[in-house]
Protein backbone atom coordinates (compact mmCIF):
# COMPACT_ATOMS: atom_id res chain seq x y z
CA UNK A 1 0.00 0.00 0.00
CA UNK A 2 0.75 3.29 -0.55
CA UNK A 3 1.41 6.00 1.85
CA UNK A 4 2.32 9.72 1.05
CA UNK A 5 3.95 12.15 3.74
CA UNK A 6 4.21 15.67 2.99
CA UNK A 7 6.10 18.47 4.30
CA UNK A 8 7.33 21.57 3.91
CA UNK A 9 10.84 20.89 3.94
CA UNK A 10 13.02 18.25 5.26
CA UNK A 11 11.27 17.60 8.65
CA UNK A 12 8.82 15.68 7.19
CA UNK A 13 11.73 12.77 6.80
CA UNK A 14 11.99 11.81 10.19
CA UNK A 15 8.39 11.10 10.06
CA UNK A 16 8.71 9.04 6.94
CA UNK A 17 11.55 7.29 7.95
CA UNK A 18 9.86 6.61 11.39
CA UNK A 19 6.94 5.34 9.31
CA UNK A 20 9.43 2.89 7.51
CA UNK A 21 10.83 1.59 10.51
CA UNK A 22 7.66 0.81 12.13
CA UNK A 23 5.77 -0.51 9.06
CA UNK A 24 8.35 -1.88 6.73
CA UNK A 25 5.52 -3.51 4.19
CA UNK A 26 3.85 0.09 3.40
CA UNK A 27 5.36 2.18 0.27
CA UNK A 28 5.94 5.30 1.62
CA UNK A 29 6.52 8.40 -1.07
CA UNK A 30 7.73 11.27 0.69
CA UNK A 31 7.03 14.71 -0.88
CA UNK A 32 8.11 18.39 0.01
CA UNK A 33 8.07 21.93 -1.06
CA UNK A 34 11.71 22.86 -1.46
CA UNK A 35 10.81 25.49 -3.71
CA UNK A 36 8.42 27.48 -0.84
CA UNK A 37 9.68 26.23 2.19
CA UNK A 38 9.40 27.75 5.31
CA UNK A 39 5.65 27.61 5.50
CA UNK A 40 6.02 28.83 9.06
CA UNK A 41 5.14 33.03 8.07
CA UNK A 42 2.66 31.95 5.15
CA UNK A 43 -0.85 33.03 5.26
CA UNK A 44 -3.52 30.51 5.07
CA UNK A 45 -4.27 31.54 1.77
CA UNK A 46 -1.03 30.93 0.77
CA UNK A 47 -0.58 27.25 2.33
CA UNK A 48 -3.59 26.62 0.44
CA UNK A 49 -2.47 27.55 -2.88
CA UNK A 50 0.29 25.83 -2.33
CA UNK A 51 -0.22 22.51 -0.66
CA UNK A 52 -3.50 21.43 -2.44
CA UNK A 53 -2.03 21.04 -6.27
CA UNK A 54 1.20 18.53 -4.42
CA UNK A 55 -1.72 16.87 -2.49
CA UNK A 56 -4.00 16.18 -5.60
CA UNK A 57 -0.59 15.12 -6.99
CA UNK A 58 0.11 12.71 -4.54
CA UNK A 59 -3.31 11.05 -4.74
CA UNK A 60 -2.99 11.12 -8.36
CA UNK A 61 -0.06 9.18 -8.16
CA UNK A 62 -1.60 6.47 -6.16
CA UNK A 63 -0.98 7.82 -2.10
CA UNK A 64 -4.16 6.04 -0.19
CA UNK A 65 -3.51 8.04 2.84
CA UNK A 66 -1.50 11.03 3.06
CA UNK A 67 0.26 12.01 6.21
CA UNK A 68 0.79 15.98 6.56
CA UNK A 69 3.51 16.69 8.62
CA UNK A 70 3.46 19.90 8.87
CA UNK A 71 1.97 21.54 11.98
CA UNK A 72 1.39 25.04 10.28
CA UNK A 73 -0.39 23.00 7.41
CA UNK A 74 -2.75 21.59 9.93
CA UNK A 75 -3.34 24.20 12.08
CA UNK A 76 -4.70 26.07 9.40
CA UNK A 77 -6.04 24.58 6.49
CA UNK A 78 -6.45 20.55 7.24
CA UNK A 79 -10.19 21.22 7.16
CA UNK A 80 -10.46 22.90 3.64
CA UNK A 81 -8.26 19.85 2.62
CA UNK A 82 -10.24 16.84 4.04
CA UNK A 83 -13.22 18.62 1.80
CA UNK A 84 -11.42 18.66 -1.30
CA UNK A 85 -9.22 15.35 -1.32
CA UNK A 86 -11.01 12.12 -1.63
CA UNK A 87 -8.67 10.07 0.56
CA UNK A 88 -7.98 10.29 4.56
CA UNK A 89 -5.68 12.60 5.86
CA UNK A 90 -3.58 11.95 8.93
CA UNK A 91 -2.28 15.02 10.13
CA UNK A 92 0.07 16.39 13.41
CA UNK A 93 -0.53 19.17 15.52
CA UNK A 94 0.93 20.79 18.82
CA UNK A 95 1.15 18.26 21.40
CA UNK A 96 -0.95 20.48 24.04
CA UNK A 97 -2.74 17.90 25.56
CA UNK A 98 -0.28 15.02 26.49
CA UNK A 99 1.83 18.19 27.40
CA UNK A 100 -0.68 19.43 29.86
CA UNK A 101 -1.10 15.86 31.37
CA UNK A 102 2.55 15.59 32.17
CA UNK A 103 3.09 18.50 33.69
CA UNK A 104 3.98 19.05 37.76
CA UNK A 105 4.97 22.36 37.12
CA UNK A 106 1.67 23.40 35.25
CA UNK A 107 3.82 25.41 32.99
CA UNK A 108 4.97 24.15 29.58
CA UNK A 109 6.40 25.57 26.66
CA UNK A 110 5.52 25.12 22.91
CA UNK A 111 8.28 25.68 20.42
CA UNK A 112 6.43 26.04 16.81
CA UNK A 113 6.51 28.50 14.18
CA UNK A 114 4.46 32.12 14.18
CA UNK A 115 1.70 30.97 12.10
CA UNK A 116 0.84 27.83 14.06
CA UNK A 117 0.71 29.69 17.05
CA UNK A 118 -1.47 32.29 15.66
CA UNK A 119 -3.26 29.76 13.83
CA UNK A 120 -7.26 29.34 15.46
CA UNK A 121 -6.35 25.39 16.17
CA UNK A 122 -3.35 26.27 18.32
CA UNK A 123 -5.81 28.25 20.72
CA UNK A 124 -8.35 25.81 20.29
CA UNK A 125 -6.09 22.90 21.96
CA UNK A 126 -4.92 25.40 24.71
CA UNK A 127 -8.26 26.50 25.47
CA UNK A 128 -9.68 23.01 25.39
CA UNK A 129 -6.56 21.38 27.37
CA UNK A 130 -4.31 23.80 29.12
CA UNK A 131 -7.14 25.47 31.44
CA UNK A 132 -4.98 26.67 34.07
CA UNK A 133 -1.53 25.64 32.47
CA UNK A 134 0.94 28.48 31.66
CA UNK A 135 2.12 28.07 27.96
CA UNK A 136 4.97 29.71 27.10
CA UNK A 137 6.22 30.19 23.52
CA UNK A 138 9.27 31.17 22.50
CA UNK A 139 10.75 32.48 19.53
CA UNK A 140 12.00 29.37 17.09
CA UNK A 141 10.68 31.55 13.92
CA UNK A 142 14.06 31.02 12.58
CA UNK A 143 15.30 27.56 13.57
CA UNK A 144 13.01 26.06 10.26
CA UNK A 145 15.37 27.92 7.64
CA UNK A 146 18.33 27.25 10.45
CA UNK A 147 17.67 23.82 9.75
CA UNK A 148 16.97 23.23 6.11
CA UNK A 149 19.98 25.70 5.13
CA UNK A 150 21.84 23.36 7.40
CA UNK A 151 23.48 25.70 9.61
CA UNK A 152 22.02 25.34 13.16
CA UNK A 153 23.31 27.66 15.77
CA UNK A 154 23.44 25.84 19.01
CA UNK A 155 23.75 29.23 20.98
CA UNK A 156 20.43 30.01 19.84
CA UNK A 157 18.71 27.15 20.50
CA UNK A 158 20.09 27.20 24.34
CA UNK A 159 19.11 31.15 25.02
CA UNK A 160 15.40 29.85 23.72
CA UNK A 161 15.07 26.67 25.62
CA UNK A 162 17.31 27.76 28.82
CA UNK A 163 14.92 30.45 29.18
CA UNK A 164 11.77 28.05 29.13
CA UNK A 165 13.30 26.06 31.50
CA UNK A 166 14.27 28.98 33.67
CA UNK A 167 10.48 30.19 33.81
CA UNK A 168 9.10 26.58 35.30
CA UNK A 169 8.78 24.81 32.00
CA UNK A 170 8.67 21.02 32.61
CA UNK A 171 7.67 20.14 29.48
CA UNK A 172 8.65 21.35 25.89
CA UNK A 173 6.55 20.28 23.19
CA UNK A 174 8.02 20.42 19.46
CA UNK A 175 5.51 21.64 17.54
CA UNK A 176 7.16 21.51 13.85
CA UNK A 177 8.53 18.63 12.01
CA UNK A 178 11.82 20.56 11.31
CA UNK A 179 12.32 20.64 15.03
CA UNK A 180 12.67 16.61 15.33
CA UNK A 181 15.97 17.36 13.91
CA UNK A 182 17.40 19.11 16.56
CA UNK A 183 15.93 17.16 19.18
CA UNK A 184 18.95 15.74 20.30
CA UNK A 185 20.13 19.89 20.54
CA UNK A 186 16.92 20.95 22.62
CA UNK A 187 17.63 17.82 25.02
CA UNK A 188 21.05 18.26 25.85
CA UNK A 189 19.43 21.51 27.51
CA UNK A 190 16.35 20.70 28.55
CA UNK A 191 18.15 17.78 30.54
CA UNK A 192 19.96 20.22 32.58
CA UNK A 193 16.41 21.08 34.41
CA UNK A 194 15.14 17.62 33.92
CA UNK A 195 12.46 18.94 31.21
CA UNK A 196 10.52 16.55 29.23
CA UNK A 197 10.87 17.23 25.70
CA UNK A 198 8.06 15.35 23.36
CA UNK A 199 7.17 14.83 19.72
CA UNK A 200 4.48 13.48 17.46
CA UNK A 201 5.92 10.82 15.91
CA UNK A 202 4.90 7.82 17.79
CA UNK A 203 1.28 9.42 18.04
CA UNK A 204 1.01 9.81 14.21
CA UNK A 205 2.08 6.62 13.61
CA UNK A 206 -0.22 5.23 15.50
CA UNK A 207 -2.80 6.89 14.21
CA UNK A 208 -2.04 6.22 10.71
CA UNK A 209 -2.14 2.52 11.87
CA UNK A 210 -5.64 2.99 13.11
CA UNK A 211 -6.97 4.55 9.45
CA UNK A 212 -5.31 1.87 7.75
CA UNK A 213 -7.03 -0.66 9.27
CA UNK A 214 -10.26 1.07 8.36
CA UNK A 215 -9.66 1.35 4.49
CA UNK A 216 -11.70 -1.41 2.94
Amino acid sequence: MKVGVFDSGIGGLSVANAIRAELPDLDVHFVNDTQNVPYGSKSPEQLHELVLPILKSMQADGCQVIVIACNTVTTTIISKLREELSIPLVAVEPMVKPAAEMTQSKTIAVCATPTTLASPRYNELKRDYAEGVTVLEPDCSQWSAMIEDNDVNQDVITEQIESVCEQGADVIVLGCTHYHWIEDEIKQVADKYNVKVIQPEAALVAQLRKVLAQLP
